[in-house]
């Protein structure tokens, strides 16, 4: 595994397992339990996890995260921190870097922002080089559902286009909190958002993220 990817999933699961299995997430209706069955559900069974994406497999999806999440939580922190099989596309060094350390950044915060006294975390500067390359990458998957046209922004003024049209919304934040806001997660995000008041709300309010 890759240098983020392999640090990003043992940091998840350590908060997983400091948070114990009932714990809330940012993740509407998910436990830390339903957080720990879904990113082992992701790596091992490829057959259901697409369910994601094809909406004809999202009722299989969720029966076998279903059961995966009845398992006891030690077994499932365990399968998490041990990594993906072998067969999986997940174990090779490329698709580890280019998908695992942007999702477990972003579901580590989903652990961490869920409780009242979290703080923010300092991500060192090639780390968030590495979220804003996968924000560059993706910005336009995450962002088609925006009601308005958005336009990312990090502090040193580098720009990625997520939604064409107007009116323009124009987020600024570092890369990690431009990856919550970009994944759904804008009432947790630190950033700043500039356009038309009603503009505003409604990117505020978009069913950002795949």
């Amino acid at each position: 595994m890759s240098t983020h990817a392999k640090r990003e999933r043992l940091l998840l699961a350590d908060l997983l397992d400091g948070a114990g299995p009932g714990a809330p997430t940012l993740c509407e209706g998910w436990t830390t339990r339903d957080l720990a069955a879904h990113l082992v559900v992701r790596e091992r069974r490829p057959d259901a996890a697409a369910g994601v994406l094809v909406k004809p497999l999202a009722a299989r999806l969720a029966r076998v995260q279903e059961e995966f999440a009845a398992r006891p939580y030690e077994e499932l922190l365990q399968l998490f921190r041990t990594g993906p099989p072998r067969m999986s596309p997940f174990a090779l060094k490329q698709v580890d870097e280019a998908a695992n350390s942007f999702e477990f950044y972003v579901h580590a915060e989903d652990v961490r922002r869920a409780r009242p006294d979290w703080t923010p975390r300092e991500l060192d500067p090639v780390f968030a080089d590495t979220l804003w390359s996968r924000i560059e990458r993706g910005a336009r998957i995450f962002g088609r559902r925006s009601p308005v046209g958005l336009v990312l922004r990090r502090p040193d003024g580098r720009t990625a286009v997520a939604r064409r049209g107007t009116p323009v919304v124009t987020v600024t934040g570092e890369p990690g909190e431009l990856a919550l806001f970009l994944t759904g997660r804008q009432d947790s995000a630190r950033v700043e958002l500039e356009g038309d008041k009603e503009a505003v709300a409604a990117a505020h309010e978009a069913e950002l993220g795949i």
